[in-house]
């Protein structure tokens, strides 16, 4: 996760803008995730696509909605990698016994 924030920290730093602020990250980010919503809906839902839309994918969008999540992370100064091992900490604690495992799947033992 560092080398993905080092490359995206490496792309902005080229340009004299540089990082949008937090809000109009949000936004970005809303935007990104109302298209990543098209698409599943388009493959996935009951709405097929037009013959007269753009073809794009959900892995494409889930690319979107990953840059924008690092340049909002990066921005704020947040190691993304540290923020994925709390969170990884916390479903492994407080959500421990949550859900149903499968029989020889516990990462505990």
């Amino acid at each position: 996760m560092q080398d993905l924030q080092q490359e995206v920290d490496k792309y902005i730093g080229q340009f004299k803008e540089g990082y949008f602020s937090p809000l109009a990250l949000v936004a970005r980010m809303t935007e990104e995730l109302g298209e990543l919503a098209r698409e599943v809906n388009h493959y996935y839902g009951e709405k097929p696509k037009k013959p007269t839309e753009e073809v794009k994918t959900v892995e494409e969008e889930l690319g979107d909605m990953l840059f924008v999540l690092i340049c909002f992370a990066n921005s704020l100064g947040i190691d993304l990698e540290q923020a994925h091992n709390r969170v990884m900490d916390k479903f492994n604690t407080r959500d421990s016994d949550r859900w149903t495992r499968i029989e020889g799947e516990d990462i505990h033992e």
